[in-house]
């Protein structure tokens, strides 16, 4: 029962990480992010099992993270209010060729970190963009 209670609580930590650590960072890891989430794994495998390197252990781990997985991917189907709170909502950048400047300090992004997606979609200038939106998944659409 310990180490469910152990997945339970590291599941609800990454979740709220992940929350916080915002969108855009998570879609754009740069190496040493990488390098990051690797000695994060070690951190997290050592706090859910402590002492315990039984086989028995590491599949009652992985099955209750499968669990709240399921749990919360179910939520998220089922109820407008849940998908909200796990998956969030898009959240728009640029209207009608301006920046709106409170979305961007919310999400710590910058004017150029902007350019640099609308150039990567053939888009030169932000002036020509109606709307661009930051996705749930950390993606920019553009509409111009």
């Amino acid at each position: 029962m310990d180490l469910v209670l152990r997945a339970v609580v590291i599941y609800v930590l990454i979740f709220v990480v992940t929350r916080v650590m915002g969108r855009r960072e998570l879609s754009s890891l740069a190496p040493f992010d990488l390098i990051l989430l690797i000695i994060l794994g070690d951190a997290i495998q050592q706090g859910l099992t402590q002492d315990d390197y039984s086989v028995t252990g590491a599949v009652i781990v992985v099955v209750t993270l499968m669990l709240l997985q399921m749990a919360t991917s179910y939520l998220s189907f089922r109820s407008p209010r849940a998908r909200v709170v796990f998956e969030g909502h898009p959240i728009v950048l640029v209207e009608d060729g301006s920046f709106v400047e409170g979305n961007l300090r919310r999400e710590r992004m910058t004017h150029e970190e902007i350019a640099e997606e609308a150039r990567q979609q053939q888009i030169d200038s932000i002036e020509k963009v109606k709307w661009a939106i930051l996705e749930s998944s950390g993606k920019i659409s553009f509409i111009t």
